[in-house]
């Protein structure tokens, strides 16, 4: 659906060949019908050349549609095989252009602790999205990791015996954190200072 809408804008006699694709929706085939796309049904069997020239493309019930071009569209395929083992597959894309393994902004996956970038996670990214794509999972995974460690800290932190506030405690944080700018009645005492 997408590609036939692309290339209408490069040309007025467009053929939407579906060959094992899927059936538009309703809505699809009125902005086929809108731009002036001919779609033609059958699964595509061949190409009719004559004298070395494109004339036609035969589809598997014998018939044979005039074309003077073709464009096919490709398919970008997700390489996340390494993924598969944690239970992550790639799927369909939305706009029909292979697949993809879905993730959030951040480049998380429905499995914890697993994130993607790049190409598998957005087959339609150039070089540059892609490492833009990178540095943000990249972050991502840092703030995980870093709200992981604190959570480990504050479990250790709750299971750790207290002691309870005193005035000896106070002197010892007092002297630890102030050292000789402290102040307080030992300045005010005789022959204190």
């Amino acid at each position: 659906m997408h590609q036939a809408l692309l290339f209408r804008q490069w040309s007025s006699l467009v053929t939407l060949f579906l060959h094992t694709g899927p059936e538009p929706e309703e809505e699809q085939w009125e902005r086929l019908a809108a731009r002036g796309i001919e779609v033609v049904q059958g699964e595509v069997t061949g190409l009719e050349v004559v004298d070395d020239r494109l004339r036609g493309v035969r589809l598997s019930s014998k018939l044979v549609a005039p074309v003077h071009s073709l464009a096919v569209a490709p398919q970008f395929l997700a390489q996340g095989e390494v993924l598969a083992g944690l239970g992550i597959g790639p799927a369909p894309h939305p706009m029909g252009v292979g697949t993809y393994v879905p993730s959030d902004a951040g480049g998380a996956t429905d499995v914890p602790g697993v994130w993607v970038a790049g190409n598998v996670a957005d087959v339609l990214a150039g070089l540059v999205q892609a490492q833009a794509g990178g540095a943000t999972a990249a972050a991502a995974i840092n703030a995980d990791l870093v709200n992981a460690d604190t959570d480990e800290a504050l479990v250790r932190r709750r299971a750790a015996p207290r002691e309870d506030f005193s005035a000896a405690i106070e002197a010892q944080v007092t002297e630890h954190v102030l050292g000789e700018r402290r102040h307080g009645l030992d300045s005010l005492l005789p022959g204190t200072g």
